[in-house]
C-alpha cells in the first residue's frame, strides 16, 4: 500500500535491496495455538491475503530493524544517514483512505517528518529543520488502494513482496495464531530452501477478519533476534475522514511550492521503500538489473562512484565502510564486499554494485553472470 511511485535515484545502492521470495510446498495447518481461530490451510489463506481489499485504515506502526551494520566512528547523532535506514527503532503514525489518500507522520529524535496526500497536493514537512515542501499533483488514474502508503512503514506492502512471486523455492505453513494490535491473526510462515540467503525465515500475522497482513518477522539464518520487525501496534479499518490528510504549515515554517509535470511520475516525497519486488533481468534506466530468482535475486546496479568512494572515507558513511572493506577480485573483476548479518553487497572497481539479502559468495556468482 505505498504510493504508486518508483524512486529512481540509487543515492544509497545497499538500500536497493530487491527481495522476490517465492512460495510453495505449502504445509500443514498448526490449531493448538492461541487465540482460538477456525483451522484454515495455507493454500486458503494465501489466497485470502491476495485478494483482501479495505478502503482505508489507521494506526500506529512500529519498525525495528537490526541487519548487523557496523558502527561509524563520526557520524553526528541523529544523523539519518545510511545506518539510519537501515536500523534502530521508529514509529510511525498512518492513515489511509481510498483512492488515493494517505499519510505517515514518522517521530524521531523529538522532531516529526510528515507526508500526506490527499490525491490533488502533496505536503512533505520536517519539524527539525522547519521547512515544508507542497507539491501540486497532475491529474492522474485512480490510485488503487493497496498502493497508497509508503511501504517503509506499511506491513502490508512488505508482506507482499514475499508473496508477489509465487514459486517452489519457499516452504509454507501456518504456524499458530497471535493477537496483533489486539486483533486475533494467523502465523503464516514462510522458509527458504536455498542457504545462499541470509533470510532463515519470514512470519506474516494476517488479521482473521480482514485478511490483511498486520505484523511482519524477518530472522535471519544465523541467531536468534529478528533482523527487521514492522507491524501495527494500533490499528483501525475505519475509515478516515477527508480532514485527517489535510495539512497547514505552523507559523514561521518556510514553505516551498512545487508543480509536478503531468508527463512525469510523482517525485519521491515518501520515505523510501524497505524492499522493492522485480522480476529477473527487469531494468529501466538507471534502475537495477536483477539477476538471479527467489531467495537468491541479486540487485545490479551501475554508475556508482566507487573508486571515488573508497579513496576518500570523508564522503561519506558508506564511503567508510568501503575503506575498512576487504577487497575481492574474480572473472567479474576487483572490488569491495560490505558484509552484514542480512545485506550484503559487491562493489566493483568499474562502478557496479551488486547487493541482496545472499552470501557473499552468491553475490560474486551473480557478478561473473551479469552483463558488463
Amino acid at each position: 500500500m505505498g504510493v504508486a511511485q518508483r524512486s529512481r535515484r540509487w543515492l544509497v545502492p545497499v538500500t536497493t535491496v530487491a527481495v522476490v521470495a517465492g512460495v510453495g510446498a505449502l504445509g500443514p495447518v498448526v490449531a493448538d495455538a492461541s487465540p482460538k481461530l477456525p483451522t484454515i490451510t495455507a493454500q486458503d489463506l494465501l489466497a485470502k491475503v491476495q485478494t483482501a481489499k479495505v478502503d482505508g485504515l489507521s494506526g500506529t506502526v512500529r519498525s525495528n530493524a537490526d541487519l548487523g551494520l557496523p558502527s561509524i566512528p563520526g557520524m553526528a547523532p541523529g544523523s539519518r544517514e545510511l545506518t539510519d535506514l537501515l536500523g534502530g527503532q521508529h514509529t510511525a503514525r498512518v492513515a489511509f483512505a481510498s483512492p488515493d489518500k494517505a499519510k505517515v507522520s514518522l517521530i524521531d529524535n523529538q522532531a516529526e517528518q510528515l507526508w500526506t496526500t490527499d490525491g490533488k497536493s502533496a505536503w512533505a514537512y520536517d519539524s527539525s529543520k522547519r521547512e515544508a515542501t507542497k507539491l501540486t499533483l497532475p491529474a492522474h488514474k485512480t490510485t488503487k488502494p493497496e498502493k497508497a502508503l509508503p511501504e517503509s512503514y506499511d506491513p502490508q506492502a512488505v508482506a507482499k513482496q514475499f508473496l508477489d512471486a509465487i514459486d517452489p523455492t519457499t516452504a509454507v505453513q501456518v504456524s499458530g495464531t497471535e493477537k496483533v494490535a489486539g486483533r486475533d491473526a494467523y502465523k503464516l510462515r514462510l522458509v527458504p530452501k536455498t542457504d545462499k540467503t541470509t533470510v532463515g525465515s519470514v512470519t506474516l500475522a494476517i488479521d482473521s477478519k480482514t485478511w490483511v497482513p498486520l505484523d511482519v518477522t524477518v530472522m535471519p539464518r544465523t541467531g536468534n533476534d529478528p533482523a527487521v520487525e514492522l507491524g501495527f501496534t494500533s490499528v483501525s479499518f475505519d475509515v478516515p475522514s477527508a480532514s485527517s490528510f489535510t495539512f497547514t504549515p505552523p507559523k514561521g515554517v518556510k514553505v516551498t511550492d512545487q508543480k509536478v509535470p503531468a508527463t512525469r511520475e510523482r517525485p519521491h516525497s515518501v520515505p523510501p521503500k524497505l524492499v522493492k519486488p522485480a522480476k529477473p533481468g527487469a531494468a529501466q534506466a538507471d534502475e537495477p538489473t536483477i539477476i538471479g530468482q527467489g531467495w537468491d535475486s541479486v540487485a545490479m546496479i551501475r554508475g556508482a562512484d566507487t573508486a571515488g568512494l573508497a579513496s576518500n572515507p570523508a564522503a561519506g558513511p558508506l564511503a567508510q565502510l568501503l575503506a575498512k572493506a576487504p577487497t575481492v577480485q574474480g572473472s567479474w573483476g576487483k572490488g569491495k564486499v560490505l558484509t552484514t548479518k542480512m545485506v550484503n553487497a559487491l562493489i566493483t572497481d568499474d562502478g557496479r554494485v551488486f547487493v541482496g539479502l545472499v552470501t557473499p559468495d552468491t553475490l560474486q556468482a551473480a557478478a561473473a553472470k551479469a552483463p558488463r
